[in-house]
């Protein structure tokens, strides 16, 4: 999911300029309310298919859901489901979480080996932990837009200021993804949207056979929950919100995309300010500035040369780009730069370039992101409008203002009819003493899902509570690194406590320069 943080006055003034996102069609609370749930089937649970990956301690499943909430007798798909039980006694269990790690496009499949990680284990040995892939996802009816073979074509290029004839060629790239959207999922591309994944998620919780949802969700998935929240407040037992995207209509999507380039932008700086501080190891610049000098000093040497015959400029950025996502990576792909600028290409190329095995789990996460996006709310149709604000965006912007916009790009092109929602987005909110207390957990620097955003939904959900991980960027920060958002999360998941006021936790320790 592409998503908003805290970005500095110039941002905020470059913004100001730009187009809002078209507010066409209805509200789509009354048809999401209108569309009841079916009555939910159970989950025969069994061994998990070889293909899941998944140990012999995890169960796996299937849940069959209407394609059409409005005509739930008609077309049904199934969804994939996966689950570790509670470890401990059963006294101390206390029901089923359901997680969601975001995307759209994520698969949370995994998440039942989880229970094995010593900061959860205290969690699982309350809940069990159950994982799913939506609706497109994996092998939940999945969605492809073209044939993976060529989903990952490398090396290619990544200007951070195209020519005119780089954007037109672009623009076709984008028609094409999506006319080969449109072709090979026919009618049923306009179902893949958050209001039926919202409504996904309250079938999972009926056959699950939880009278109320315990839920967690990361990045994207804060949206999802925040919409299931919306529509059914009084099926929420517990929620936590980690890293949350900003639920504001005029923000979803285009205006998101737009905004989270600028806080991308300060995240970026941030690992080149870290990088600078250690010269010493990594040898690239005194500066941020300096630093990024050697970035694009490597990125015109692989425009010229791609290593390996894999990574070009397209690459090296979305290696990079991680950086802004987990500060994790920011010893191993300093010690990669480096090491390239001197010769050696191999550690570039083992973080950077394309892995044919992944070729169609990531088509099929690109697909099913392009059509929940494009399909939620009405973007711009006209090229000219995107060129103006990601030119002004690129000014003070320039990391991955224009990499972002080709993602997106095909919503400019997107089938006119496959916007179910009716083009605007459900208003996110809940009245005093409806919801029970969620807890929020926001980084006050990530660059994905900007800390406004998680401001925005702390005041449409009343009665929630916000923890801040202040003066830190990772994306994610749930039973991480940081015991302070560690304790709140897992005393609200174990008691349903949650503080008294928002609450601000010291940011986690930089990581030590070296390679891992």
């Amino acid at each position: 999911m592409k998503a908003v943080a805290l970005f500095g006055t110039i941002g905020s003034l470059v913004l100001g300029t730009l187009a809002a996102a078209p507010a066409a069609g209805l509200p789509s609370t009354a048809p999401a309310a209108a569309h009841a749930p079916a009555p939910a089937p159970k989950i025969a649970w069994g061994r998990c298919p070889a293909v899941e990956h998944l140990p012999s301690g995890v169960q796996c499943g299937t849940v069959r859901v209407p394609l059409d909430y409005a005509h739930p007798e008609g077309k049904k798909i199934d969804l994939t489901v996966s689950r570790r039980r509670a470890s401990g006694p059963p006294k101390e269990r206390q029901g089923a979480l359901l997680y969601n790690p975001g995307g759209p496009g994520g698969s949370a499949m995994p998440f039942p080996m989880y229970a094995e990680l010593p900061e959860w284990r205290r969690t699982a040995r309350a809940y069990d932990f159950v994982g799913y892939a939506p609706r497109g996802v994996g092998r939940s009816a999945p969605l492809s837009c073209k044939d993976p073979k060529h989903a990952s074509e490398a090396p290619s290029d990544s200007p951070v200021h195209p020519s005119e004839r780089f954007k037109q060629r672009k623009i076709k790239e984008a028609r094409a993804y999506a006319e080969g959207c449109a072709r090979r999922a026919g009618t049923a591309l306009k179902y893949y949207n958050t209001l039926n994944n919202a409504r996904d998620l309250e079938m999972l919780r009926a056959a699950l056979g939880e009278k109320k949802l315990t839920f967690m969700g990361a990045s994207y998935g804060t949206y999802l929950g925040a919409v299931y929240a919306t529509l059914f407040p009084g099926h929420v037992r517990r929620m936590v919100f980690d890293s949350v995207v900003n639920p504001d209509p005029d923000k979803i999507w285009y205006r998101s995309n737009l905004e989270q380039n600028i806080a991308f932008e300060g995240r970026w700086k941030d690992w080149r300010t870290w990088v600078a501080k250690h010269h010493k190891t990594y040898r690239l610049g005194t500066t941020a500035e300096a630093v990024g000098r050697s970035y694009y000093r490597a990125a015109a040497q692989l425009r010229r040369k791609p290593a390996g015959g894999k990574v070009g400029p397209a690459q090296l950025q979305s290696a990079f780009l991680t950086a802004g996502y987990s500060d994790h990576y920011w010893p191993i792909r300093a010690a990669a730069l480096s090491k390239y600028l001197k010769g050696d290409p191999k550690p570039l190329i083992a973080q950077a370039a394309p892995d044919p095995a992944d070729a169609v789990s990531d088509e099929n996460g690109d697909a099913v992101y392009t059509a929940v996006e494009c399909n939620d709310a009405a973007w711009p149709r006209d090229w000219p409008t995107w060129d103006r604000d990601n030119t002004l965006v690129a000014q003070v912007a320039p990391f991955e203002t224009w990499d972002n916009a080709w993602m997106n790009l095909p919503c400019a092109f997107w089938p006119r009819s496959a916007t179910e929602a009716g083009g605007r987005p459900l208003d996110v909110r809940t009245a005093p003493g409806v919801l029970p207390p969620v807890l929020l957990l926001a980084a006050e620097r990530d660059g994905a899902t900007p800390y406004s955003g998680a401001l925005e939904l702390h005041r449409r959900l009343a009665g929630s509570r916000l923890v801040t991980e202040r003066d830190a960027g990772t994306h994610g920060i749930a039973f991480s690194e940081n015991d302070c958002v560690n304790k709140y999360t897992e005393d609200y998941l174990l008691t349903g406590r949650v503080p008294a006021r928002d609450a601000v936790c010291k940011p986690h320790a930089e990581p030590e320069p070296g390679e891992k």
